[in-house]
């Protein structure tokens, strides 16, 4: 059969047809950028301490009343106590001075009875103090966030099977849409709980809508433009958003204005449901060769060329056989079905949560570098420019076996050495954070690239669904682990450099992909080398037979 690269050279690679729709799925992923890490502003934790109803009390008194913690070795206002407010209030009524007549640390304390006081030095309000998640509701804090990634989760795994079987293009504005109206209907929640409901329908079209633009791009573009796209195209798209975020939020200090101005943008993408295509690919492995080449017709008519009486001349001799049998439907237990696809998709699984515990839990960390969270989010957000830069290099001259173990030892290195470095370098410590999420960053950029070159179009979605949702476990439980350094300041950090050695390694058994024609079928997958151990050979005898003159590769059987 005729490869699909061969069938559609005619085309060209970079007419306008490609050209609209590499910045249209690119422009699509702006919002994604900053809808990801917008949890940052909106749920941040403001400066608080209990509040001090209007009663008859001195100056003295009122300084005095809530008492001083140290933590971390600074002195600071207690967030969740204070003294006894009838006791203080008598203290006062007869003259006494704190410090002076009374040792305060004597008296009895009491919790925020009456609430709390929230600091409007940052933030005019945020989730937190909207609906006080602090003190015994504080890890609701957290856990919003992680809702959202389980929201990413589920909707990764469903989305990629939905799909495969009805289209990238539905799905794609579907999810789009689900963003869109769940970011905005947010600003009227009336509680906590109500949020985190609708915060996790968010998420659902935030994945979704990732992962649909992606594999759609890959594969209506070919050659270097869809490396291109793979890398620098939907990563800087993503990355564009992520820079944006610490902007909206600079001038847009209310958490309901700052998701208002991240909703809205969704609204310019409505009509691009008339520019952007269907996937030829997909079209032509569900039996829908007509459809197929009118659209590749349209596209031919919009680059100035012209297309062949016939495009898909093999496929249209096995189209009216595939109209008569049913079409084998794929979904995720075909990625385990046989041992060379199990295998490849075990250990893909196992580098993509690895990427997205190492990201976002450095992404989520970054307010430590700075005592402004909007330059921390800027930081954060500007070494990407140059990983992604990075990556669109790899995946044009490198192959991708030794790029993504390259990017995965050198992060999991930089993170093991951050515990060596004294705290008098506080610099030091800065760099090597930031050089394993640039690390990280380009080996999150290559893996999507690398998965869609791995598995067919009948399960490419699927697969490509599937380990991003295997993906946002790591990402679920990544405000949690950054909560280690409670034990041991650096124990998060250990934990992340030592998942990166590991799937650094693991990586090294997968099958190269680098200059290779998309698979169409599973049969075609097959085909490709089976998973081996690389620097394993055989000893050579001295004698050695003529058949065993050359060393041979040993092929690993991994459980």
């Amino acid at each position: 059969m005729k490869d699909y690269d061969d069938s559609v050279a005619f085309l060209g690679q970079w007419g306008r047809f490609q050209q609209v729709v590499f910045f249209l799925l690119t422009a699509s992923i702006v919002p994604n950028g900053f809808g990801a890490f917008s949890v940052v502003f909106f749920a941040d934790t403001p400066s608080h301490h209990c509040l001090v109803p209007a009663v008859n009390l001195t100056q003295d008194w009122l300084n005095a009343i809530i008492p001083i913690e140290v933590v971390n070795g600074k002195q600071q206002l207690s967030r969740c106590s204070r003294f006894r407010l009838d006791v203080v209030r008598n203290l006062s009524a007869q003259g006494f001075i704190p410090g002076r007549d009374v040792n305060i640390m004597d008296l009895e304390q009491e919790g925020c009875v009456d609430g709390w006081s929230y600091s409007r030095d940052i933030y005019q309000s945020t989730i937190v103090s909207e609906f006080d998640l602090v003190c015994r509701d504080q890890w609701k804090q957290p856990f919003t966030s992680t809702i959202y990634f389980v929201a990413t989760l589920v909707g990764a795994f469903f989305s990629g099977q939905l799909s495969d079987r009805f289209g990238r293009k539905p799905v794609f504005f579907t999810t789009m849409a689900v963003q869109t109206i769940f970011t905005f209907v947010q600003i009227f929640s009336p509680s906590w709980m109500v949020f985190v409901i609708l915060y996790f329908m968010n998420g659902l079209g935030q994945i979704s809508n990732y992962v649909s633009a992606f594999v759609l791009g890959n594969e209506i573009l070919t050659g270097n433009v869809r490396v291109l796209f793979s890398s620098l195209g939907v990563c800087l798209g993503y990355a564009i958003g992520y820079m944006m975020l610490p902007l909206f939020a600079y001038f847009l200090r209310d958490w309901k204005s700052l998701l208002l101005a991240i909703s809205l943008p969704g609204l310019l993408y409505i009509p691009l449901w008339w520019f952007i295509p269907e996937s030829p690919r997909w079209l032509l492995s569900q039996g829908r060769v007509e459809e197929a080449e009118t659209t590749l017709r349209k596209a031919a008519k919009m680059n100035k060329v012209k297309a062949p009486p016939i495009i898909f001349e093999d496929h249209s001799v096995h189209a009216d056989a595939t109209k008569t049998h049913p079409k084998e439907q794929h979904n995720v237990f075909n990625l385990l079905r046989t041992k060379n696809i199990r295998n490849l998709t075990l250990i893909m699984c196992l580098v993509w949560f690895t990427l997205s515990t190492g990201y976002y839990g450095l992404s989520l960390n970054s307010s430590q570098l700075h005592a402004n969270p909007y330059i921390s989010c800027l930081l954060s957000a500007a070494v990407e420019v140059p990983a992604y830069t990075s990556s669109w290099l790899a995946l044009r001259y490198v192959p991708r076996r030794l790029s993504v173990f390259c990017t995965l030892l050198i992060g999991g290195v930089s993170l093991y050495f951050l515990q060596l470095v004294p705290e008098s370098l506080s610099e030091l410590s800065v760099a090597l954070e930031m050089l394993g999420k640039f690390a990280i960053t380009i080996g999150t950029s290559l893996i999507y690239a690398y998965t869609a070159e791995l598995y067919p179009t009948a399960l490419r979605n699927t697969a490509t669904g599937t380990c991003s949702a295997v993906a946002k476990v790591g990402s679920s439980i990544a405000p949690f682990l950054l909560q280690l350094s409670v034990y041991f300041k650096y124990l998060p950090y250990i934990v992340m450099g030592t998942l990166a050695v590991v799937s650094a390694f693991a990586t090294l058994l997968l099958p190269e992909s680098f200059g290779r024609p998309l698979p169409q079928t599973i049969q075609q997958m097959h085909k490709r080398e089976s998973i081996k151990c690389p620097f394993i050979r055989r000893r050579e005898h001295s004698k050695p037979p003529v058949l065993f003159r050359k060393s041979t590769l040993i092929v690993c059987n991994i459980t």
